[in-house]
Formats: C-alpha cells, sequence, structure tokens
C-alpha cells in the first residue's frame, strides 16, 4: 500500500469497527487486520470517517454590488481543514446566457484553483425550449446531475409554477433531481417594501420580511408540483416546522421528496437579529432564522429521518465593508453565513456529544446521504473498497475554541464566536493524500478534480 491507516476505529452510516484501512493509487484498496504500506499514519483512539460532502456552497457569489468573501481557493481550503473533502457548488443561469455558458464560466472560477474535489449544480432561471429539449439533457450526460431553480428573488432568479412544472418533468426524463428554494418571493418582496416604507429598516424585520409561513406555501406548492410530474425533488435549507410538516406529509405519501437543513438553522436563531450595534446583520441568511421551536423541530426531524442532509449553504460575507451596505435598509445586507469549515465539529458537539444524533447518524447526514443523493455515492461519503480514499481522522477529545482568526474562512467574523466543540478533525487525506494536519493546511492549490455525477437514482 502507498499508505496504511492504522488502529482507528472506522464509523460509517451504518457501521463502526476497528480496522486498517490501505490506500493504493487514491482509492481504498483494502480493509482489514495487520496492513502494511509505505507511510503508515497511526490513529489510535480515533475515528476514521469519510470525507464530509457539503453539498449546497456559493463560492464568489455575485450579490448585488459585491460578492461572497471565500473564492475556490479559499473556501476549499477551508472545508478541507473542517473535514469536507467534497463541495457542490452552483453555477446560476444569467439572464440571456445559456445554461452551457454560464457552466463553463463558473467551472472557470474553479478548475486549477479548488483544494478539494467538487461538482456543480446549475441554476435554471429562464426555462425556454432551448434550456428544456437540448441543454438540460446534454449537461446530465457531462455529469451534472441536479438543476437549481428559486421560488424567491423576483426579476433576478425567481421562476414562476409552470416553469418549475416543465422542469420537473424534464429531469424526471433525463434522470436529474430539482433543488428549490421555497420561498414565496411576491408575499416577501411586498412585505420588504411595506416594512422599509414605515421605516423599519433593521436587521430584524429581515426575518419578519420572510415569515415562516412564505416558507412552507412555496415548499407545499413546489412538492405538489413534483409529486404531479412525478418527479424526485429536493428542498434546500429548510428551516420551520410548516416545511418539515410538508416534506413529511410527502415521504408518508411515498413521494420522493428529500430535504436539508443548515448548521446556521439548528444552532441560531431570530433573536441573533436584534444584536446590538448592527451584530445582528452577521445573521442574515435567507430564509431567516426561526425560533427556538423550530431549531428543536429540526433536530427532531435529523434524527427521525425526516430530513436526510446537513448542509452549510456557506455563502461569507465580511462584516465591514460588505454587511455594512445595509446598515439604513436591511434589504441591503448581503445574504450568507460562512458554515463550511465549522460543519463537522458543530453537529458532532451539538448532535452525538448532546445525545440528539448517533454518531453513525452523523457520518449519514454529513457524507453519505449526500453523496447518494447527488449522484457521487459509493466514490464519496463511503469507506469502502474502490472508493476515494477521501477520509478524515477525527479526535472525539480535541476541544478547540472556534474563533475566527483561527479559522480559514476568509471572513472577518465567526457566527459562533468563542464557541467550544469537543470533538475535531485532525487530518485530512483527498484521494489518498494527506492536505490538512492539525489545522494546518498542507495540500496544493488546483488538486481538487471536477466530478461528474451519475444520473439520479431513488
Amino acid at each position: 500500500m502507498d499508505t496504511v491507516i492504522k488502529n482507528g476505529t472506522i464509523v460509517t452510516a451504518s457501521e463502526t469497527y476497528k480496522a486498517d484501512i490501505g490506500i493504493q493509487g487514491g482509492q481504498v484498496s483494502l480493509i482489514g487486520k495487520d496492513v502494511e504500506g509505505d507511510e503508515v499514519i497511526d490513529a489510535d483512539g480515533l475515528y476514521v470517517l469519510p470525507g464530509g460532502v457539503d453539498v449546497h456552497t456559493h463560492m464568489e457569489l455575485p450579490v448585488g454590488e459585491t460578492k461572497s468573501s471565500d473564492d475556490f481557493v479559499s473556501g476549499t481550503v477551508a472545508a478541507a481543514c473542517g473535514g469536507t473533502t467534497t463541495i457542490v457548488d452552483f453555477a446560476d443561469q444569467e439572464r440571456g446566457l445559456s445554461i452551457h455558458e454560464v457552466l463553463e464560466k463558473r467551472l472557470g472560477r474553479a478548475q486549477g484553483r479548488a483544494v478539494i474535489d467538487f461538482g456543480l449544480h446549475v441554476s435554471i432561471t429562464d426555462a425556454n425550449a432551448s434550456v428544456l429539449e437540448d441543454e438540460m439533457p446534454a449537461l446530465v450526460k457531462e455529469g451534472i446531475a441536479s438543476f437549481k431553480v428559486y421560488l424567491a428573488y423576483p426579476g433576478r432568479y425567481m421562476v414562476d409554477d409552470e416553469s418549475l412544472f416543465m422542469v420537473l418533468l424534464k429531469t424526471r426524463e433525463i434522470g436529474a433531481l430539482v433543488l428549490v428554494h421555497a420561498e414565496n418571493g411576491q408575499v416577501v418582496d411586498y412585505l420588504i417594501q411595506r416594512h422599509l416604507s414605515e421605516g423599519k429598516t433593521s436587521p430584524l424585520w429581515h426575518a419578519r420580511s420572510r415569515p415562516a409561513e412564505a416558507e412552507a406555501e412555496a415548499t407545499g406548492r413546489a412538492i405538489a408540483l413534483a409529486a404531479l410530474a412525478e418527479a424526485p425533488i429536493y428542498i434546500v435549507h429548510v428551516t420551520c416546522r410548516g416545511s418539515l410538516e410538508k416534506v413529511r406529509e410527502a415521504r408518508q405519501r411515498g413521494e420522493l421528496a428529500f430535504a436539508e437543513t443548515c448548521t446556521s438553522y439548528l444552532l441560531c436563531t431570530e433573536e441573533n437579529y436584534s444584536l446590538p450595534a448592527f451584530e445582528g446583520a452577521k445573521y442574515i441568511v435567507s430564509p431567516p432564522l426561526r425560533q427556538r421551536a423550530d431549531q428543536e423541530a429540526l433536530w427532531r426531524a435529523l434524527a427521525s429521518g425526516d430530513l436526510q442532509v446537513v448542509s452549510t449553504d456557506h455563502c461569507p460575507f465580511n462584516f465591514m465593508g460588505q454587511k455594512e451596505l445595509g446598515r439604513d435598509d436591511f434589504s441591503l445586507i448581503p445574504s450568507g453565513m460562512p458554515g463550511v469549515e465549522t460543519r463537522l465539529p458543530l453537529l458532532y458537539h451539538f448532535g452525538v456529544n448532546e445525545g440528539r444524533l448517533s454518531i453513525n447518524r452523523f457520518v449519514e447526514l454529513v457524507a453519505t446521504n449526500p453523496a447518494r443523493l447527488m449522484g457521487l455515492y459509493p466514490q464519496k461519503g463511503s469507506v469502502t473498497v474502490g472508493a476515494d480514499a477521501d477520509l478524515v481522522i477525527f479526535d472525539p477529545r480535541k476541544q478547540v475554541r472556534l474563533r475566527h482568526e483561527n479559522l480559514h474562512m476568509n471572513v472577518d467574523y465567526s457566527p459562533y464566536e468563542d464557541v467550544t466543540v469537543r470533538g475535531y478533525p485532525v487530518r485530512t487525506i483527498s484521494r489518498g493524500k494527506t492536505i490538512v494536519v492539525d489545522g494546518a493546511f498542507v495540500g496544493g492549490q488546483g488538486d481538487g478534480q471536477f466530478l461528474r455525477r451519475k444520473p439520479f437514482v431513488p
């Protein structure tokens, strides 16, 4: 073997056992006892997990006059330092451009720069005949297995119900998955303008402009259209009890409805928006943070299986110079929070350590399920012979105080400043190569490969 990880406890979505792992040619070649190799990594007392798979990130995302502060270099370095070895980002269709054109532009930003493997979803804003009949089928053959539509942001991203339905019909035909940002965009826009006209400009009114009812309505509408089209659907960043109920009911009916939540919704609430000195702007995300009762419902849904994935919606903006753009108008605050580096330790600490999740369910949520749903399994999200040797050696005893200056995300704050977590990655391995040791990145820019994903299989 090129490399052997010895004496560790392997944790997968279904098993926990002690064994050695032999790595050859960037893949897991052997799992057993007394394996020998050129390089030996001693994982005694440590867990060996499949590398994390974050299927919802936004590197270098343009928003108004600015763009998210992590690019494909800094963002993927941060991901690796937090135990994530694969991301799936987005290529958003711009008005007047084909989806092939936006995909090529996005690949140009990522290839030769990303330090871990990456895939791309393509967001559709104009579901014209060429997109539906020519481009979508061609992209699936090229390894794009998912398309996103927005029911929010009129005039920029939002599609109408007819467009969503046509996209769903096409994905059923070609073997792809539709991701939906579910908020009633027209209602939200009306509430934004009404609150601003009444002089309500602080961060709290971001949340009041995007009520849970607007999310639940759009979630139910999208799921109903997917059922009518007999197509699978994946609801991104579920935040509230109303949306959860729509997903749960669909799954109980046997429909192919899947959903994710994000670490921010599990750990922060609407109360954050009322922090003094404009600090609440740090927590502006869309949909917004909800109430504690919603938060607890999300945790229960993760344990029960009603939610299948924990992603991050990583989209960081600096407080100074970026979030500050909306000091006098909450609608101008760039929407997004950093999270790609802290997903695994936060979910382990507040999920596994606090008894909300088993360690196997933890692995399922952060690695195996996202890999399965996005056409990456078993090459990603598993510890099996023949899989890519994307592995995380995780110390369940290591305590780390989260401070933005100690993290690698290119942003001037942490939403979880001074939170101490117990359980942290101590080594990250990508395709058999160690790229992070004890929080220090030792990999190479451009080593990440573009992943051509398999068509969706229920």
